[in-house]
């Protein structure tokens, strides 16, 4: 935040030199490997068949009751 505007355009332009050396790809062709890569692994994604209580880290361990 308190970098001066040389400064700012030096990591800018560090980070433009980096990018540019990354092999592009047709989105047409990674869009369509991605999506099948997504439905392939769906049957082991957490967030859509859920946690197996017994391997839930967030369970809550015990319960507190007051008489």
């Amino acid at each position: 935040q308190d970098m001066t505007e040389k400064e700012l355009l030096k990591m800018e332009l560090d980070q433009l030199k980096k990018e540019v050396k990354n092999e592009r790809q047709m989105v047409s062709k990674t869009g369509k490997e991605i999506k099948e890569y997504i439905e392939s692994m769906a049957g082991e994604d957490p967030l859509l068949k859920g946690v197996p209580e017994d391997k839930n880290p967030f369970k809550e361990k015990g319960g507190c009751t007051i008489s």
